[in-house]
């Protein structure tokens, strides 16, 4: 008789167990519909980008991110709509950017992009592709994953997303801060 309560008890404890993680689960899920997912952001980064020169790439780092700037010139940014029946996203709709980045160009501003420099695949840092005029662009070495110079994904490659725009501001026509709205 004791070998029975001792089995009903592990058992309802258990039960507790799974339930309260089925709990937590479904508040985490109910959390992430309502809010949805956002780019990220934390600490605030100002970084100047008034030396930087067009076709020019300016890395940092922010709350342990690698993030870039890229300085885009007309002929890059007219060249983005070139390609857009390759991309997996071409409109940004299930990318993660600011709201003010939802465009063709993913940026506050044109000629300014700004992103994490992660490839959605497994994390690894893309790489600049010069030498191919306004159709420059990010190549993953690792796996060949391909984004446009607004980082937008090619459906070639094996990363599902867009990379990913924090949340940043323009601070005058040479600064942008990181991490703020």
């Amino acid at each position: 008789m004791g070998a029975v309560l001792t089995v009903d008890s592990e058992r309802r404890r258990l039960h507790l167990v799974a339930g309260i993680c089925a709990l937590g689960a479904g508040l985490g899920l109910a959390k992430y519909l309502v809010e949805g997912p956002q780019p990220p952001s934390g600490n605030t980064t100002p970084v100047d980008f008034g030396d930087l020169p067009l076709g020019k790439l300016r890395t940092v780092d922010w709350n342990g991110r690698t993030v870039w700037i890229l300085r885009r010139s007309l002929e890059e940014i007219a060249a983005l709509a070139d390609r857009e029946s390759e991309l997996t996203d071409p409109n940004s709709q299930h990318s993660l950017q600011p709201e003010g980045c939802q465009n063709r160009h993913r940026s506050l501003r044109p000629d300014v992009f700004v992103a994490v420099g992660q490839c959605t695949h497994q994390g690894c840092p893309p790489q600049l592709r010069t030498g191919l005029g306004a159709h420059g662009g990010f190549l993953c070495p690792c796996h060949t994953s391909e984004y446009d110079l607004a980082g937008r994904v090619f459906r070639i490659g094996p990363a599902p997303a867009n990379l990913v725009i924090p949340t940043y501001r323009m601070e005058g026509d040479s600064r942008v801060v990181i991490g703020e709205a």
